[in-house]
């Protein structure tokens, strides 16, 4: 098992066979159970690779716990043994198995000083005191009530709980309920008392939980238009065996979950109009150009198509992601798309678009992406209207940066550059989108060459960053 499971060299290994050949003595000697525990390669796991028990001793493990998993979570004084390289004592700890032990964890030391496994000395510990009655057979740990002899219970913090906690006993009959239990059992069985009919009897559904033996188990379940989630923990007292069942119901949950559901299909069923819509917009644009008109109107109605163009593309982007209920726009991929169209549709093949972004994940949510969109689209048009006049190439830059507060957007051209700032319809769109919308900024940055513009804006709820 050291040799599979382990990285242990054959020195080491057989030092703990050497070690394994005493440890039925240590057993007898201590009347306690003791096993030698090493690190899996790879995993931030342990394996029980060697026990020994005393004979007189019986019930504290039925079957052998050789090749079993041990996991830092329920034993960290294993754990700690390997990391701290010391010897730790818990006078009280509750084992993998539920089990509340007297344990000692020391750790085995090759001829270099490293920790190559531990020895673990386990003893059972009893109960403080005596279950009374009928609450005989349940565990010590998981007595819910204290009776006093008037038989007035003091309600602790299952009775609070709104999942229901219900214990079995190996006939699968109530030996205990916390109030949600109890109104759970009698709602679905129409039973005011069952204490002495087995419970997987009185509701069937329950059965499949327990013919899955002693495995803790999870099971969700569908009864009667009621959706529950069945968490079954085995545990084993020193009298009986009971059976731990918390069971949450999801009937609410499921409810909002599918009323989310059916929000989300009519939101997406409302992008798909919409960009439908404004396909059908585009189209009578295009057939209306078709006619003859002046240069100065053709110019007008394509850059319409553009603005219209961009706002769809907020919404094809929505809709490719079938999953993004929250309408998530990716604006990197946004501005790739909008700037690659519009030097397509401009009729300047040989201007080159360039997007540097660091590989920054910035996404928004779909109103402010149609402001980015119309703002994108603004300055590209102003950019292959008019930067690059009398000349057959030229370089549109457009990049993103930020930090933990600020997103910053730069577009510039190497074209012939802007004299004056002149006012016009495109400008106040630009800076209304600008200042209303994204609560930013808007800058004409001067340039000795092109035109460089800078958008700046803050990180919020509704424009992020993702990291990886």
């Amino acid at each position: 098992m050291c040799r599979k499971y382990t990285n242990l060299s054959a020195t080491d290994i057989e030092k703990l066979i050497e070690m394994e050949t005493t440890l039925a003595y240590y057993a007898e000697l201590t009347d306690c159970y003791m096993f030698i525990d090493c690190m899996i390669e790879n995993l931030p796991h342990a394996i029980v690779v060697a026990e020994a028990y005393p004979k007189k001793q019986h019930g504290l493990y039925e079957k052998t716990v050789i090749g079993k998993f041990v996991f830092e979570s329920f034993e960290p004084a294993v754990f700690s043994a390997f990391k701290n390289r010391e010897k730790s004592s818990i006078p009280r700890a509750i084992t993998q198995e539920g089990l509340t032990v007297e344990q000692n964890v020391i750790p085995i030391f090759n001829e270099q000083q490293q920790v190559i496994a531990v020895l673990i000395q386990e003893k059972q510990v009893e109960a403080l005191s005596k279950p009374k009655d009928d609450l005989q057979s349940m565990p010590f740990a998981l007595i819910e009530h204290i009776v006093e002899p008037n038989l007035q219970p003091i309600p602790v913090v299952s009775d609070l709980l709104v999942e229901s906690i219900i214990l079995t006993n190996h006939d699968n009959k109530v030996i205990y309920t916390n109030p949600a239990g109890y109104r759970f059992i009698s709602e679905l069985s129409g039973l005011e008392s069952f204490d002495q009919i087995a419970l997987d009897k009185i509701l069937p559904f329950l059965q499949e939980v327990y013919a899955e033996g002693d495995d803790i188990f999870f099971l969700e379940i569908t009864f009667d238009r009621k959706s529950f989630i069945v968490k079954k923990i085995p545990i084993r007292n020193q009298n009986d065996k009971v059976t731990l069942l918390i069971i949450q119901d999801l009937t609410e949950l499921k409810l909002k979950e599918n009323e989310l559901t059916m929000k989300t299909f009519a939101i997406r069923e409302i992008h798909h109009r919409v960009k439908n819509n404004l396909q059908t917009v585009t189209s009578l644009l295009r057939l209306q150009m078709r006619n003859e008109l002046s240069a100065s109107n053709v110019t007008a109605f394509q850059e319409a198509l553009n603005r219209i163009y961009s706002i769809s593309s907020v919404y094809e982007l929505i809709l490719e992601n079938e999953d993004n209920a929250e309408e998530k726009v990716d604006v990197i991929a946004l501005s790739k798309k909008i700037g690659h169209k519009m030097v397509g549709t401009a009729g300047t093949p040989s201007i080159q678009l360039a997007f540097h972004h660091e590989n920054m994940q910035l996404f928004c949510h779909s109103k402010k992406a149609v402001s980015l969109a119309l703002i994108m689209c603004e300055l590209l048009q102003n950019a292959l209207k008019y930067a690059f006049i009398g000349r057959e190439e030229g370089m549109i830059d457009i990049q993103f940066f930020h930090n933990e507060s600020t997103i910053t957007l730069h577009i510039s051209d190497n074209g012939v550059g802007m004299h004056e700032v002149k006012a016009s319809f495109g400008m106040e769109i630009i800076t209304r989108l600008v200042e209303y919308d994204l609560a930013g900024t808007f800058t004409i940055i001067p340039s000795e060459r092109g035109t460089h513009t800078q958008i700046q804006f803050p990180v919020s709820e509704e424009v992020f960053i993702v990291n990886d």
